[in-house]
């Protein structure tokens, strides 16, 4: 099969013929229709977190967010059979540890993902982690929900439990940034969307955003502040630089509720200054989120089969294979817009 593989930490990756991944007993092959192409590959080729202690297997093939047919299933499977339609979760959980048994599978130390920019996926431990995917979904649009958007997903009605009535300051306005304003509108909240392109303010009022804040013109804690008299309810930093991070605290009012969403670079290397006593006195909420349950998929998709939400909104542009490097090397300069999709292979 044809695979986009990288070989080493900052160097090109390439597309090339490697091996369809081994059908394991308890796990499917799904022929990808549709892969997200997700910054969250860019950290690893950058070699992120390993302040955390993470380091990718190498050589690899990335690519997390991804659709498509159920082509094989291994001799343990009972759930899914040859032809039907799947959203492959970020996180495949184990089933097993403290974390899945207590409903936090997005948790799993044992999770695996990956191999999504190829033509043929693994679906790991698949009757446990199997999405299936309604007839009214587009694989391409599924794609567009892999990871930022079921991110954007848990962070804003699980974590940051997000109400009607409420102001919410989004920081960041890439894919999963967009999908957090997205899905807070949806909710009937006020949100205010931050970053420093314009291009992608733009696409933030297009998805629901109701004010944008350019930080570059403006000073953007203040800004926030005036339009909400006194601070938002809920603030997140979908970026993860220490600039985001604190601003989305200082933007909070009392009792307000931060999510913390965007992960760290080798800039800050997993440590943030944060206004300790601002939190204090404020009664301030800092609460991280990672990820999204398997069993939590079928309430989202039900919004976006009623048209609640509308996850293709934010697809700026698909494109095959051999233009997926591309779009990651320029997320090293946050050029991107928008969500790519590969759906050719």
């Amino acid at each position: 099969m044809k695979a986009l593989v990288m070989e080493a930490v900052g160097k090109p990756m390439e597309v090339r013929e490697m091996p369809r991944p081994a059908l394991r007993p308890d796990a499917a092959i799904v022929r990808v229709e549709g892969s997200g192409i997700c910054r969250s590959d860019w950290h690893l080729w950058q070699g992120d977190w390993t302040w955390i202690g993470f380091a990718q297997r190498l050589p690899a093939v990335l690519g997390h967010e991804f659709a498509g047919v159920i082509e094989e299933v291994g001799s343990e499977v009972r759930k899914l059979k040859p032809g039907d339609r799947v959203v492959v979760p970020l996180s495949q959980a184990c089933g097993l540890c403290d974390d899945c048994r207590t409903g936090h599978s997005n948790l799993c130390s044992r999770s695996l993902t990956g191999g999504g920019y190829a033509r043929y996926g693994r679906l790991n431990r698949a009757d446990l982690n199997a999405v299936p995917l309604p007839d009214s979904v587009g694989f391409e649009e599924a794609a567009s929900m892999g990871c930022r958007y079921v991110t954007a997903f848990h962070g804003i009605m699980d974590q940051g439990r997000v109400k009607a009535d409420e102001s919410v300051a989004v920081y960041g306005c890439g894919g999963v940034g967009l999908s957090a304003i997205q899905i807070a509108a949806a909710l009937g909240a006020r949100v205010i969307a931050v970053d420093l392109d314009d291009r992608k303010l733009e696409l933030a009022q297009k998805v629901g955003a109701a004010d944008v804040i350019n930080g570059k013109k403006t000073d953007p804690v203040k800004a926030v502040m005036d339009l909400t008299h006194g601070g938002a309810h809920v603030s997140v930093d979908a970026l993860g630089i220490a600039a985001t991070c604190r601003n989305a605290v200082m933007s909070l009012r009392k009792r307000g509720r931060h999510v913390q969403i965007g992960l760290t670079t080798q800039g800050e290397k997993g440590e943030v200054a944060l206004p300790v006593d601002q939190i204090v006195f404020k009664e301030i909420q800092f609460t991280g989120s990672l990820a999204m349950q398997s069993h939590r998929y079928p309430a989202m998709l039900d919004m976006v089969q009623r048209g609640r939400l509308a996850p293709r909104d934010l697809i700026t542009e698909t494109i095959p294979l051999e233009k997926a490097f591309g779009v990651i090397e320029k997320m090293s300069n946050f050029e991107n817009v928008g969500i790519s999709v590969i759906n050719q292979f």
